[in-house]
């Protein structure tokens, strides 16, 4: 018994770490599929479900680039990488200053306003597309950036607040207190105390705001008319409507192109989404 006993706890971890890449395969099919499927002809994707491609072709990103007449896929990228990085800037200014004011800065109505804030967090944004539509149309701003940009400078993706403000309530109230003392005005505590401090938060919210911008395909599909102003996103639907079917060999393979700016961003930026996660609470 007792040598059954140790060679159970020797196994345990085998067993462990076979579990671990069984769910670690099934994860990882879909992304294997579609990095060969990129490289098959369409005619052998209809025909067969093997994985792995019995005849090899790199004509597939070739006639996905000029994208059936469409455009150039090359104006989609811009176009989405404009958008994501815009929304990049304005989140984080826009939300880094609103949790500054709702954590540190006491004022009439904030608990009121930071009530409001959380509740945003529970309205689909399906609900408000109508209404902003109705406003920005009014505004003359669709088939434009504007509509997809502007409201990221001031402040409306309640989550990074949220997540911001938790953040910096985790900060010691010493240290503001200590530069009230020596004479430090709120934006000069805001720049030089706390800005240095909540670097995580502010890379977290900068990752996940152009992975979000730049997956988000309802509010561009709206906001979005032409062409030449299309995101990757609204573009790759289009593209199976660009000869009344569907091309698979190079719509995978520009869909597997528009994924590499977001497997980038996520191999560089990792240990910082990682460590802003965990020391904001973010579960």
């Amino acid at each position: 018994m007792p040598t059954t006993s140790r060679r159970a706890r020797r196994l345990a971890p085998l067993w462990r770490h076979l579990a671990f890449a069984l769910v670690l395969a099934v994860i990882l099919y879909p992304l294997l599929w579609m990095v060969l499927t990129a490289f098959k002809p369409t005619s052998e994707i209809i025909a067969s479900a093997q994985l792995w491609p019995k005849e090899w072709t790199l004509g597939n990103f070739t006639t996905g680039w000029t994208f059936a007449g469409i455009g150039s896929f090359t104006t989609f990228l811009t176009n989405s990488a404009i958008i994501a990085v815009l929304s990049v800037i304005g989140n984080v200014i826009s939300c880094t200053l609103a949790a500054y004011a709702f954590a540190k800065l006491s004022f009439r109505g904030s608990s009121i306003m930071f009530a409001m804030v959380i509740a945003i967090l529970f309205i689909p944004k399906e609900v408000l597309l109508i209404p902003q539509y109705t406003i920005f149309h009014a505004l003359g701003w669709t088939n434009s950036f504007l509509p997809l940009v502007v409201p990221q400078f001031l402040a409306l993706d309640s989550f990074f607040v949220f997540l911001s403000v938790q953040f910096l309530r985790g900060l010691p109230k010493e240290l503001d207190e200590a530069a009230v003392l020596d004479g430090c005005g709120p934006f000069r505590r805001l720049w030089h105390i706390t800005i240095p401090l909540i670097t995580p938060a502010i890379a977290t919210t900068a990752i996940f705001t152009f992975i979000w911008s730049w997956n988000e395909f309802m509010p561009q599909l709206v906001y979005l008319n032409t062409p030449e102003n299309f995101s990757v996103s609204v573009a790759l639907r289009f593209f199976l409507d660009a000869s009344s079917g569907s091309d698979l060999g190079p719509m995978t393979a520009v869909s597997l192109v528009s994924l590499l700016p977001l497997f980038i961003l996520f191999v560089v930026f990792q240990r910082r989404l990682v460590e802003g996660s965990a020391m904001s609470g973010l579960k």
